[in-house]
């Protein structure tokens, strides 16, 4: 079932901010078992291309297995030109070409809480922070920003590259333990909900 969402030539809905550049979009790869050795040999590489992302950059950081030292993947959201920009972005990726990861989810994504982590209250260390990645189907469901939801650093929905269907929810959240996290999504609203560790990332 498609919900119309948005379209660029209409009226933003009720919550939602004014977009600032182009449009939004959430990356995530997804580490490939056994790639550390490689995905550490490409981290500069890596920064280096980021860098030249860093006027674009809403939020990014990896996520960690449950010692929560070992990557299992690298999330990234964007502000570019068009889903042309963001295919590119994700697939020119020095860690991408080289088989750091086994897939890639790229989605585009609204700012539902209009800024970047880097404004997030709460620093960037401190407490345990999360990925929570809700893969919807149906009615659109946690459009707006969760009432009473603090620790929030980064929210907004999942959409279709022309921004009329809805298809989940990507939040980056301070929470005591992952069903907390988990919590801030809609239970029944999504086939799947994911919840990963996850860090503020670049350079430190």
């Amino acid at each position: 079932m498609h919900y119309r969402v948005f379209v660029e030539e209409e009226a933003w809905k009720p919550g939602f901010p004014a977009k600032i550049q182009g449009m939004e979009f959430f990356c995530y790869h997804r580490d490939r078992s056994g790639s550390v050795a490689l995905r550490n040999k490409l981290l500069e590489e890596h920064l280096s291309y980021m860098d030249r992302y860093s006027k674009e950059m809403i939020a990014r950081g990896p996520t960690l297995d449950d010692d929560r030292e070992t990557p299992t993947g690298s999330t990234h959201i964007v502000d570019v030109p068009d889903p042309a920009a963001a295919r590119a972005f994700a697939f020119d990726e020095p860690g991408y070409q080289a088989g750091v990861y086994r897939d890639v989810l790229l989605r585009r994504w609204h700012n539902t809480l209009g800024r970047t982590m880097w404004d997030f209250p709460g620093g960037r260390t401190g407490g345990n922070r999360y990925l929570v990645l809700g893969l919807g189907t149906g009615q659109a469901a946690d459009l707006a920003e969760p009432p009473g939801q603090e620790e929030l650093i980064a929210y907004g929905p999942l959409l279709s590259d022309d921004g009329t269907t809805w298809l989940g929810t990507a939040a980056l959240v301070r929470a005591p333990d992952p069903d907390t996290a988990r919590a801030v999504l809609t239970a029944d609203r999504y086939a799947d909900i994911e919840v990963h560790n996850w860090q503020f990332g670049g350079r430190q």
